[in-house]
This record gives structure tokens, C-alpha cells and sequence, in this order.
């Protein structure tokens, strides 16, 4: 895990149980829960060491729900596959291991393997035999085995773009909805969570308490220049905004360019990525969008709630439209 600095979020899943579920070869002393407590100030975020024994470590974690009744459970890599079966929660999974076995076996884990993080049993190596491996081929056969409307809308999987051991997002989309991309590698750094699990985990924190954010519409075509990159500032004010408001990219809905709707998916999975998933608006009558802020060059005098002019002399950059939210305060 790499030291930054990391920006806390007090009033998410505040006063709530978080559990953590640790990859293969870690542990519950791994850098991520030190992280997750770092950045959930106010959650309980607790870990425990998965057994190696695959059986062993599923029936741990039923146990551990059944205890503690979590209201949310984050798994990565091995813990991701795990946390999958852990029906009745809600859950993210993080570059789940889903083909454990396999895995195992294409990544050279065969053999003497060194524990990463240190163990309450105190130890440090195991052997990996080909029998563990198969005990992992087994119980991979349970994953998506209770997949039902209900779990689809509890489950988020979230897969980095550039992951060199783990590439399960279509397997993983074939069962749920939430199949979201990240820019990023198979570890949950600091900066993945920043910017892409948080976001995540104010959704589902947003649902259980039936909070309902003021919406803000912003006009796809502010959002980049002529080139088709990203205008200047627009990533800081984007970032602050999803903190408080619940943030959709509004763009024309072109008869018969389906081009132009992949284009505009593209970028916005290129440049604002997991905060933008199920968030891009194809419309040609604005006026009838329903929310409380409308970012866009045009006057939108029709829409219903209050129209900021990007490029007038009142908000020229963003820097200005920052200003204007942060005095705001989240209203």
C-alpha cells in the first residue's frame, strides 16, 4: 500500500459495521483495512485472517455475518470471490478472484508462498499443493449460485482497466448489473479508493438511509474542449460536487447516430469513470429534465430548477462553479 495522504469521509457509513475481506497470501493486518478506517472515520471496519483452506474460510465468514450483521462487505481479489456468496448484504467487489484455481495455477502460486501481512496464527509460508489448488476449483463452482433481482441490486463489482492477474468482469456481468470499470491495477490503492470505491460506497450508504441528494445536471459538451479533453478544473469540480449532490451528464440523443452515444459513453468511462456509471442522460427536450442545477453554455430558461451559464461572465471556468457549490454547502 502506498502512504499519502487520504481524505476522510466522516458521514459515510457512519455508525455502521464495514467488513473487510482480505485477498490470498494476506491478512486482516493488510495496509487496505488501515486505509478503509483512515477513510470511514466513523464506521467499525473490521477484518479477520481467512483460513487457507477455502471451506474453512467461507464457513468463517458466514459466522462473522451471523455475529456481527455487517451493513457492508468489501472484498478484493480472493476476498472478492468470498464476499459474492455472502447473500442478504450489501456488498463491492474489488477485482474478484471468481476463477480462484485457475488463477492460482496461471500466476505461478504453486509451491513456498510468503505470507504479505502478518498472521494471528503467527504464520508466515505455506506449501500450496495441487490439492489446495483443486479445494479452490471447488468452491469457485458456488459463485453465482444465488443470484437473484434482489442480490443484483446489492452487488457492485468494480475492475481495474489495466489488472494483469484477474479479468472477471464478464463473467461477473453476466449475473449483475453493476459491472463498473476502473482506472487502475489488480491492488486497492489509496487512489482507486479515493476516486473510485467511495463513490461507490456513498451509493449504497445513500440507500440505507434513504438519502436523496439535490441533482445536478452538467451539459457533456462543457465537460472537455475542442480536442475532446478534459477542460481545466472540471475533474476538481466534478469530485467535489458527487460528495454532495447526485451528479448526471446530460447530452443530445442523436435519432440515428448510435456513434455519437459510444463516443459520448467512451469518454465519459475514459475520463470521469466509476462515479459516472448509469449517470449519462441522452435527451432532446431539456426542459423536461426534473433536478436542481443545470451546468451548461445554453439558457436553459425552461428547466425547472437553476441554470448556471458556464462561460458567462459569472462563471467563466470552473474554478468559479466551484466557489458557487462550496458556498452552497450541499443545498
Amino acid at each position: 500500500m502506498e502512504s499519502s495522504y487520504i481524505k476522510q469521509y466522516p458521514e459515510l457509513m457512519s455508525g455502521k459495521k464495514v467488513m473487510y475481506v482480505h485477498g490470498f497470501m494476506s491478512s486482516a493486518q493488510s495496509g487496505t483495512v488501515a486505509m478503509l478506517r483512515e477513510l470511514l472515520p466513523k464506521a467499525h471496519v473490521f477484518a479477520e485472517d481467512m483460513p487457507i483452506h477455502p471451506q474453512e474460510a467461507l464457513e468463517l465468514l458466514k459466522d462473522l455475518c451471523k455475529q456481527h450483521q455487517p451493513d457492508l462487505i468489501i472484498g478484493t481479489s480472493m476476498g472478492g470471490m468470498y464476499t459474492e456468496m455472502l447473500t442478504g448484504y450489501d456488498r463491492i467487489v474489488v477485482n474478484p478472484a471468481f476463477q480462484m484455481g485457475e488463477t492460482m495455477h496461471e500466476h505461478g502460486m504453486m509451491g513456498k508462498q510468503t505470507f504479505l501481512n502478518p498472521r494471528k496464527d503467527g504464520e508466515t509460508d505455506i506449501i500450496v499443493t495441487k490439492s489446495l489448488v483443486n479445494e479452490y476449483k471447488d468452491i469457485t463452482q458456488l459463485c453465482f449460485q444465488q443470484v437473484t433481482p434482489e442480490e443484483q441490486k446489492r452487488v457492485y463489482g468494480l475492475f481495474g482497466d489495466k489488472d494483469p492477474v484477474v479479468h472477471t468482469f464478464d463473467l461477473f456481468n453476466e449475473h449483475y448489473p453493476n459491472a463498473i470499470h476502473f482506472h487502475g491495477a489488480h491492488q486497492l490503492t489509496n487512489k482507486v479508493a479515493f476516486h473510485y470505491l467511495i463513490p461507490v460506497i456513498r451509493w449504497i450508504d445513500d440507500r440505507q438511509q434513504g438519502r436523496e441528494r439535490p441533482i445536478v445536471y452538467i451539459d457533456y459538451h462543457i465537460l472537455h474542449d475542442r480536442f475532446g479533453k478534459a477542460t481545466s478544473s472540471m475533474h476538481k469540480a466534478y469530485e467535489m460536487l458527487i460528495e454532495h449532490y447526485d451528479v448526471y451528464i446530460v447530452t443530445d440523443a442523436p435519432t440515428n447516430d448510435s456513434e455519437y452515444i459510444t463516443a459520448v459513453q467512451q469518454w465519459v468511462e475514459d475520463y470521469l469513470s466509476a462515479p459516472a456509471f448509469n449517470r449519462i442522460v441522452f435527451s432532446n427536450q431539456k426542459q423536461l429534465l426534473y433536478g436542481d442545477y443545470f451546468i451548461t453554455t445554453d439558457n436553459e430558461s425552461n428547466f425547472m430548477g437553476t441554470t448556471l451559464q458556464y462561460g458567462s461572465d459569472e462563471f467563466k471556468t470552473w474554478e468559479e462553479l466551484i466557489v458557487f457549490f462550496d458556498r452552497l454547502g450541499g443545498q
